[in-house]
């Protein structure tokens, strides 16, 4: 098995996603070249290290567990890191870790990292996540990356000269936008950059629920180590739900375009929210893609009608990306993902477990998967979408990456000031057309 490798910058994206493709539906692992983990006197025990022990991360650790028997590979988890002892406690008396290989505060990245693991599963808050990234492919560590990848257009830098990094080490970098490791979205989106529904000429991508979890702040705790803990409510650890959930849909988008936008003019706000944090309950945003092309983006966390999906537009045709049907537009079947299935009967193995089998065979295969441009740039599409709302303002793609702008402090400590002062009381709310910021200068907090 073989893949193309991305060249981040450079014009071979096209190959990098066929290649995620080629690799992503696949069923049969085949021939693989000489075991790169084997060792002296036998097969070596994969050391993972996970970052991260919430939900996500500990899910993350027993999905790659699980992909590790279906390659056949032997793997354990090695050490875990978190903020906080009551995140590590679970995922480490479930896999008998000592404490010595068990990390807490804000510099536990470091210590899991540097403890002996060959891959990482990186699943902390978001704003942490382009540090992290940097530090494991350094010091030549495998990388699996929950998305988002950032918060920030620091962020996002920071991410692409990581893969840039990973490329030259041959390091892997696997995101979990597990639809990209989904056959049925792999077979679809296929077809579509094949041309079955002609050129592309719009489309609606959607992530719309109800609201979101909240936790209360400790009187133990320091300010910035309650803003960690209830991290979905602040924007420069989440980037607001556009950022950390819709961000999945926005992927899909371009990679069906095979781009990325060159703007985003949006409407948002909050409406029903009632917990403190800074974040939004709601976005629309028009995107524009390479030839004028418009598409819809909406995300909300208000109750009402539920939508989760993408849905792409071409000259010929329209697909429901993750229904497995393409259209014409008088409704006629094109192609159909459960024919196809019927005909093929490929091995289907759960997307969030599939992501990690294709991790650990594109190591194996001696191609390292480098998934870190494109989901930097979905990253992106998220965040220059959350900037048009809070400043009321077109937002430039280019112009606003090459601000570099930052919203994550550096060097944290449990002792470090929150972003925003007083935040779990008294945090400042952009208003559009009245938020003061301009990308690349200093976030305040100010109005006019």
């Amino acid at each position: 098995m073989s893949q193309n490798i991305i060249t981040l910058g450079g014009s071979s994206r096209r190959n990098f996603l066929s290649g995620c493709a080629a690799v992503g539906g696949l069923s049969v692992l085949g021939s693989l070249p000489l075991n790169v983990f084997a060792q002296a006197g036998g097969r070596k025990t994969l050391k993972i290290g996970v970052v991260g022990t919430g939900g996500r991360g500990s899910g993350a650790a027993s999905d790659f567990l699980n992909a590790a028997k279906i390659v056949g590979e032997s793997a354990q988890i090695w050490a875990v890191g978190d903020v906080f002892p009551y995140r590590t406690k679970g995922i480490a008396g479930h896999h008998n870790l000592p404490r010595e290989r068990v990390f807490n505060g804000f510099d536990a990245y470091k210590k899991v990292i540097d403890s002996g693991i060959d891959i990482v599963i990186l699943a902390t808050p978001p704003g942490f996540r382009p540090l992290h990234i940097e530090y494991a492919i350094q010091k030549g560590v495998h990388v699996f990356a929950e998305k988002p990848v950032a918060t920030d257009a620091a962020g996002v830098n920071k991410v692409l000269a990581a893969g840039r990094l990973a490329q030259e080490k041959k390091l892997a970098i696997v995101a979990g936008t597990q639809r990209r490791h989904q056959t049925v979205y792999v077979e679809t989106i296929k077809r579509i950059h094949d041309g079955i529904i002609g050129d592309l000429v719009g489309g609606q991508v959607y992530w719309n629920g109800g609201g979101i979890w909240y936790r209360g702040p400790k009187k133990e705790w320091t300010d910035i180590e309650n803003q960690t803990n209830n991290w979905y409510h602040h924007n420069w650890l989440s980037g607001d739900n556009i950022v950390e959930q819709h961000v999945h849909n926005l992927d899909v988008i371009n990679w069906a375009f095979n781009a990325h936008p060159t703007q985003a003019y949006t409407l948002g706000g909050r409406m029903t929210r009632k917990e403190p944090g800074d974040i939004y309950d709601h976005f629309a945003v028009e995107f524009t893609y390479p030839g004028d092309v418009r598409t819809l983006s909406f995300s909300r966390h208000v109750p009402g009608d539920d939508a989760v999906g993408e849905k792409i537009v071409g000259t010929k045709g329209v697909t429901n990306v993750g229904s497995g049907d393409i259209r014409d537009h008088k409704g006629k079947i094109l192609w159909s993902y459960k024919d196809w299935k019927r005909e093929n009967k490929p091995r289907e193995i759960n997307a969030y477990v599939n992501e990690h089998v294709d991790l650990l065979k594109s190591i194996l295969a001696g191609n390292p998967l480098n998934e870190a441009q494109a989901v930097a740039e979905s990253t992106f599409n998220a965040i220059i979408g959350r900037e048009s709302a809070y400043t009321g303002r077109r937002i430039r793609w280019d112009s606003a990456l090459a601000t570099n702008f930052a919203l994550v402090p550096e060097n944290i400590t449990r002792d470090t000031p929150a972003p925003t002062a007083d935040s779990l009381r008294k945090v400042v709310i952009p208003l559009p057309g009245q938020w003061r910021e301009v990308l690349g200068a200093k976030r305040g907090g100010k109005r006019k």
